[in-house]
């Protein structure tokens, strides 16, 4: 079992599909994921926002996220979105983690795979 950290750099379908898609392949692989989002993906972490997007030919995210959370995964936000998108945790989904970037690194140190989408 691995670990595998996942940066998402938006909150288009270009970030997001791929982002979750090698993440649901990693958890049903039995690797730790760890995601982090940064704050261009803030809209993407508002309750709702994930579970209401499809695409031709792709797996609903709905389906993605709750395999992604049913097999561990975890969803981290910079710290600095905060203030920079003007969100408080409030405004985000609640299986969403507040961090840092030097936490982050810390975290994905033994991480043998690195996407960034």
């Amino acid at each position: 079992m691995g670990k595998v950290a996942i940066v998402v750099n938006g909150s288009e379908n270009s970030n997001l599909y791929p982002s979750f898609i090698m993440g649901s392949a990693a958890a049903a692989s039995g690797d730790s994921v760890v995601f982090f989002f940064c704050p261009t993906a803030v809209p993407a972490l508002k309750p709702g926002y994930l579970e209401g997007i499809t695409a031709k030919g792709m797996p609903p995210m709905r389906e993605l996220l709750e395999g992604i959370k049913a097999l561990g995964g975890r969803f981290i936000l910079c710290e600095l979105a905060l203030e920079a998108k003007d969100v408080t945790p409030g405004d985000l989904r609640d299986d969403i983690e507040i961090g840092g970037a030097t936490s982050f690194m810390a975290d994905i140190r033994d991480a043998g795979v690195t996407f960034s989408f």
